[in-house]
């Protein structure tokens, strides 16, 4: 066991190995490039690289064997421990500068309970104090203790959605953009009104505030972090008051109650009688309904429903994920085809990250699915112990919380179960798979794979980019709807020609014949 001044030494030791700044995180990105750190501009930058990128994670998973993250936190922040994707996605999510998030990831040096969650409390609470300062009919409402903020007093949500009105749908275009990001003018093209400008801000300042309450939340499991987690589902319980009837959606709640446990989705249909093809979305370990559904708003004219759920195991659930978590999306599939607003025949399946693991399962058991995206999904070469070396503590934790094991060894058995590679030719209908080629923290040849085995099975890998292509997130979402609008959807029959099929499969390609390579990976 390494005590504190072996660490500290060992951290001196790899600060001069990786030089100087070998770790600093790049201003324009933050976490998504701090898995890859920057190499010298000459020859051997390649190598360099790819040795300052193996230390980092001999060393991540050495204070994890060690018991001495929190240490090393410390003196390194918190970020240095957190995925390649922590900043871009939660960046994507709440329409932050990517730069100032870096920046705020930066000042946080420990993953405690009391520090982190404090820390990004406030920042939530900062935005719903600019919120009171906006909107008069607001004031006082969020003055109270975290725990208590969602409690707190009545605002009047419905004022704020009126004085939305005049963006019509185009509200949720403005909503994630910065306030000098685009100019807010109304449906008609007319300068917004003082008053409608200072709502739209009030609105930008709740989705931020969803969004720092989820940071605060990453990744589930303690009860204060749980509190901020419900903080961030009941503030985005308001959102969807004020814009689903802005966008025509009906966005309500469903609970679905399945084998001792209980599935709390949000099922969001255009308005009206009529059935509609529905895409059921999943996403992964500590990933939230919130965080799918804010940027899925923006195709409410798809002419589609969407199902968004949590991953089994995760945050609100009673029960650990498992194999027989496969029952759990069986019974959403078996309850949702019987809704009133739902196209029993035309129904597809969408996950991300570990949710694209089920997704990818499910294309493989379902009878009723039609079609499904899995983007960045593990399914083989992801649950090897090779694989682990890197993964951060706090993800080990969440993983060990998630599926109910006790010890690494027990997590390890329990992963490989998982394993989809004997099960790929069962996928019989049309499948998309999507990642960035370079996945830091999955195995990108799970991707490969998984699209090569599956009997219709498609490939888009972004290049350059990180695991679930965040970094081409607004991308690979456009690419997805089309998509399942192509299989879905009645008269809708082709894919945008910038993504037809090529050989290379930077753009929509074909994972056959399987002797081809994708991107310089081997199949």
């Amino acid at each position: 066991m390494f005590n504190s001044v072996r660490i500290i030494a060992l951290l001196n030791a790899c600060s001069v190995a990786l030089g100087a700044n070998g770790w600093r995180m790049p201003a324009c990105s933050g976490g998504p490039r701090n898995m890859q750190p920057r190499a010298p501009d000459n020859g051997n930058g390649h190598r360099m690289s790819f040795i300052k990128d193996t230390l980092r994670r001999l060393f991540i998973t050495t204070c994890m064997m060690t018991r001495t993250t929190e240490l090393a936190a410390q003196r390194l922040g918190a970020g240095f421990f957190l995925p390649a994707l922590f900043v871009l996605r939660y960046a994507s999510m709440g329409g932050l500068d990517p730069r100032l998030f870096a920046k705020q990831l930066n000042g946080v040096r420990s993953f405690k309970d009391e520090a982190w969650c404090g820390y990004w409390n406030a920042l939530a609470r900062e935005q719903l104090t600019s919120i009171e300062r906006l909107l008069p009919g607001f004031m006082g409402t969020f003055d109270t203790a975290p725990a208590d903020a969602a409690r707190a007093g009545v605002p009047n949500w419905h004022a704020l959605r009126d004085a939305l009105s005049p963006y019509g749908k185009r509200v949720v275009e403005l909503m994630t953009q910065s306030e000098s990001g685009a100019v807010a003018k109304s449906s008609d093209g007319e300068q917004a009104s003082p008053g409608s400008h200072q709502a739209m801000t009030a609105l930008r300042c709740l989705i931020k505030a969803i969004t720092y309450y989820q940071v605060s939340a990453f990744p589930g499991g303690s009860k204060p972090r749980m509190a901020a987690y419900a903080l961030s589902r009941s503030l985005f319980n308001e959102l969807i008051d004020i814009v689903g009837p802005l966008v025509g959606m009906v966005i309500e709640k469903h609970r679905i109650d399945v084998e001792g446990d209980v599935v709390e989705g949000y099922l969001m249909t255009p308005a009206g009688c009529q059935r509609h093809p529905l895409a059921i979305i999943t996403n992964g370990l500590e990933g939230t309904v919130q965080e799918l559904a804010i940027p899925l708003l923006r195709y409410h004219d798809s002419g589609m429903a969407v199902f968004i759920m949590e991953m089994p195991g995760t945050y609100a659930y009673r029960q650990p994920m498992s194999l027989a978590s496969e029952n759990i999306y069986h019974a959403v599939i078996d309850n949702l085809s019987g809704h009133q607003r739902v196209d029993p025949l035309r129904m597809g399946f969408v996950g991300v990250s570990f949710g694209a693991y089920w997704a990818a399962r499910m294309a493989g058991t379902s009878s009723k699915l039609r079609c499904a995206v899995a983007c960045g999904a593990p399914t083989h070469h992801s649950f090897k112990v090779k694989n682990t070396i890197g993964i951060p503590d706090i993800i080990i934790k969440a993983l060990l919380n998630t599926t109910g094991a006790v010890t690494l060894i027990a997590l390890g058995l329990k992963l490989k179960a998982l394993s989809l590679h004997e099960r790929y030719r069962q996928i019989k209908i049309p499948l998309l798979v999507i990642n960035g080629e370079k996945d830091t923290l999955l195995s990108t040849q799970d991707s490969i794979d998984l699209a090569k085995g599956a009997q219709q099975g498609t490939l888009k890998l972004y290049p350059d980019d990180d695991h679930c292509a965040m970094g081409h997130y607004n991308d690979w979402l456009d690419l997805s709807q089309t998509w399942m609008r192509k299989h879905l959807v009645p008269g809708v029959s082709h894919v945008h020609s910038d993504t037809q099929a090529t050989e290379e499969g930077h753009a929509l390609a074909p994972s056959k014949p399987r002797s081809a390579q994708v991107n310089g990976l081997a199949g």
